[in-house]
């Protein structure tokens, strides 16, 4: 089913509580304030089998069960909402069940006991018969003030970006994808950057985690060059087409060309290490430190989804990974050969064929670990 259907046409299956749905637009966060996006009085405008009874819609679910466990501290909301068997991936490392995603939202808490996390977008497809798939992107803000796994706290503040992808059923989350602009945070706290990637891979090392090298990625098998059609299996729409297309272009057949033809002259880049910047000159510039930090990557995308926007055009999420090697300059420092795995995630609004907006959000902490946690079996 396309984003448009699930959006206008999402069928009239009985509430459990026999409340009639409306026939109007699933909520977008863009232009809402937080109290319209969990809204008190509102009738349910979709179709929601399964569902508890306060959520209007699935963009007012993901949003309001997030502010419940992560701003208002119900935790334990995660016991309803999360199945027993659900699996989080991570940038470095994955949990397999609901108990472990509970310990680590605790832990998360205790060191930024203000932060408080702001829906900037929600890109999502599906129904409540199938299942429903949302990317939110959350802006994050608060202050460093409690001893954790960090250590001594900094007292200083921050303003970082995530998304989180997730699969959901019946007022469920099995499946969710996380990632963390933690780089950006910890340079705002004004912690050690190294010290902290080594724990973490130290962390991994000492469980008997390993790097498996994958030589050969499959972005150029034996010496055929890339593939030259781009699979867009996964899409949708036809914009969700037209978008894989331009992504496998510019990050698989290294044609950076294609940046200028695709994005708006005065597009907004918002980036990792909380990066603003404006012009496709400085797009093509962070996409070229990207890609020539691991010149041998493989850039794969796993989910696409999109709905037409309440500003014009349509919001697009994709989300996707890269698989390579550490053989190029870049934010990481000196080459060192290692392995690295990248799991991105990016947003895009995209108006009269052009791309006027990206949001793109990956970690160079996890990269970081993942050297030093080769570093680590190499020695």
């Amino acid at each position: 089913m396309s984003s448009t259907e699930a959006t206008n046409k999402a069928p009239a299956v009985p509430e459990k509580n026999n409340k009639p749905t409306r026939d109007e637009p699933v909520l977008q966060v863009e232009r809402r304030d937080f109290i319209d996006l969990v809204p008190e009085k509102r009738p349910r405008a979709q179709s929601l089998r399964g569902f508890d009874d306060c959520y209007t819609d699935i963009v007012d679910y993901i949003v309001r069960c997030t502010h419940k466990i992560w701003d208002e501290r119900d935790v334990g909301l995660i016991y309803t909402h999360y199945t027993h068997n659900c699996i989080l991936y991570n940038a470095l490392g994955t949990l397999y069940n609901r108990e472990q995603v509970v310990q680590d939202t605790l832990q998360r808490l205790i060191a930024f006991p203000e932060r408080r996390g702001m829906a900037t977008q929600v890109i999502w497809n599906g129904n409540d018969v199938d299942g429903f798939y949302t990317s939110h992107l959350v802006t994050g803000s608060g202050r460093h003030t409690q001893f954790s796994h960090l250590g001594k706290p900094t007292n200083r503040t921050f303003v970082t970006r995530t998304v989180a992808d997730c699969m959901i059923h019946e007022n469920k989350i099995y499946r969710e994808w996380v990632v963390s602009d933690n780089m950006s945070l910890m340079k705002q706290l004004g912690l050690n950057t190294d010290e902290v990637a080594f724990n973490m891979a130290k962390e991994q090392f000492d469980k008997g985690f390993r790097v498996t090298d994958i030589g050969e990625n499959g972005r150029m098998l034996g010496q055929y060059p890339p593939e030259m059609v781009c699979d867009v299996s996964i899409a949708h729409t036809d914009t969700e087409e037209q978008c894989l297309r331009w992504l496998h272009e510019i990050y698989n057949r290294r044609m950076l060309g294609k940046i200028k033809e695709v994005y708006a002259p005065n597009v907004q880049w918002h980036g990792p290490l909380m990066k603003e910047l404006y012009g496709v000159a400085a797009v093509t510039h962070q996409t070229l430190a990207l890609i020539g930090m691991i010149p041998d990557g493989a850039w794969l995308p796993q989910h696409i989804c999109s709905n037409p926007c309440e500003e014009g055009g349509t919001k697009v999420a994709v989300r996707w990974i890269i698989e390579g090697h550490h053989l190029g300059y870049g934010e990481l420092g000196k080459p060192t050969g290692e392995r690295l795995f990248v799991m991105g995630m990016s947003h895009y609004h995209i108006i009269n064929g052009k791309i006027v907006d990206e949001w793109v959000v990956y970690d160079h902490l996890a990269l970081l670990a993942q050297i030093k946690l080769g570093q680590m079996e190499d020695a």
